[in-house]
């Protein structure tokens, strides 16, 4: 329906801004004097003309609107398809002008040349600048169909990422009242107290740290690697400590890469999900690897040591961290599993 209505659109912008340029030419006051079949011929021609041009400008935009988008390079996009718009309708316009001269027996003269006539100078005249005001209207009505659209995609994508923010918010509220979570760490912090009061106190502030983090950052999109690693450094004490030496990490973050961003929680969903379905003993320690490169991307793997029944877990795991890409980035979350290894890689964020 849009090609439809941008031809229809076209054809009688034609002939409107033509009438209202010179409403006193003969044109108009011998148009349906003459005979029918040459109206017929005459208004089936520009309708021709418009749906060809109509049909090329809906293909220059579309091409144009992945390399050359109107939200990243207006000035220059709108260069761009008023001068291909221009060049096709001088091309098509050329081209039936050309027929039409062969028809009528004529040669094709534009009233510029050796047997040309003032009028059809004047008429040569005037319809380049119709034409350029239906390349102008043309574009503005791609612009607009663009902008609306793309507007339309951004609100829809917000919606939906506030709908996944709010899924990770409350998993986080479940993993703060998780009776299980609670339960064991307030044990283990128990046993430290009686063992050593310092690192009893230790345990209890990256405990709080946790709970903090998750009430300040639960709602927001994103926030920044080095954040995020920050949360994990209090997360990954009270891990080791529960598990002793059946669990290892080995963290290493560009200081470049640390300004990046990345959705809250990750780390915590990404190395939950390691803990879930892997086994944790001193003889064979779970080894959970953290690391940036030079692509912008950070990586979580560990080796495999699948135990027999999965554990239930307070976190929302790999689904939610792929839907939170999808709306935030076109770069996607990557899963392999290869030589005994899990690994998981996500694209880290510009603003």
């Amino acid at each position: 329906w849009k090609r439809i209505l941008i031809v229809c659109f076209a054809f009688l912008m034609m002939y409107l801004i033509s009438f209202i340029i010179d409403p006193f030419s003969p044109y108009w006051g011998n148009f349906f004097k003459r005979d029918w079949t040459k109206v017929s011929r005459d208004l089936a021609t520009s309708f021709i003309f418009c749906f060809i041009v109509s049909e090329v400008s809906i293909l220059i935009s579309n091409r144009f609107n992945q390399s050359v988008p109107w939200t990243n390079y207006p000035g220059k996009r709108f260069t761009i398809e008023i001068f291909l718009n221009l060049f096709v309708i001088l091309a098509v316009q050329l081209i039936i002008n050309f027929f039409k001269s062969r028809m009528n027996g004529k040669p094709l003269t534009f009233g510029f040349g050796p047997g040309g006539s003032v009028e059809e100078a004047r008429g040569m005249i005037q319809w380049l600048v119709v034409s350029t005001i239906i390349a102008l209207f043309i574009v503005g009505i791609h612009i607009g169909n663009y902008l609306i659209s793309n507007w339309k995609n951004e609100a829809l994508k917000a919606s939906e990422l506030k709908q996944v923010a709010l899924d990770a918010e409350l998993q986080s509220l479940k993993l703060q009242i998780d009776s299980h979570f609670v339960f064991n760490n307030l044990s283990v912090l128990s046993e430290t107290i009686l063992k050593d009061q310092m690192l009893g106190y230790a345990y209890a502030e990256n405990f709080s740290r946790i709970y903090r983090y998750l009430l300040l950052n639960a709602k927001k999109d994103i926030i920044t690697l080095e954040q995020e690693l920050k949360f994990l450094e209090s997360y990954r004490f009270l891990i080791e400590h529960r598990f002793s030496n059946g669990v290892q990490f080995h963290i290493s973050a560009d200081e470049s890469s640390k300004n990046l961003y990345m959705p809250p929680l990750t780390l915590q969903l990404l190395v939950e999900n390691a803990l879930k379905h892997n086994k944790t003993n001193r003889k064979e320690p779970l080894i959970v690897r953290i690391s940036t490169d030079n692509a912008q991307t950070l990586t979580v793997e560990n080796n495999m040591l699948p135990i027999a029944k999965v554990q239930d877990s307070f976190g929302i795991g790999l689904t939610n961290i792929k839907r939170r890409y999808q709306l935030l980035s076109k770069r996607p979350v990557e899963i392999s599993k290869a030589n005994n290894c899990f690994k998981v890689t996500i694209p880290l964020l510009k603003l």
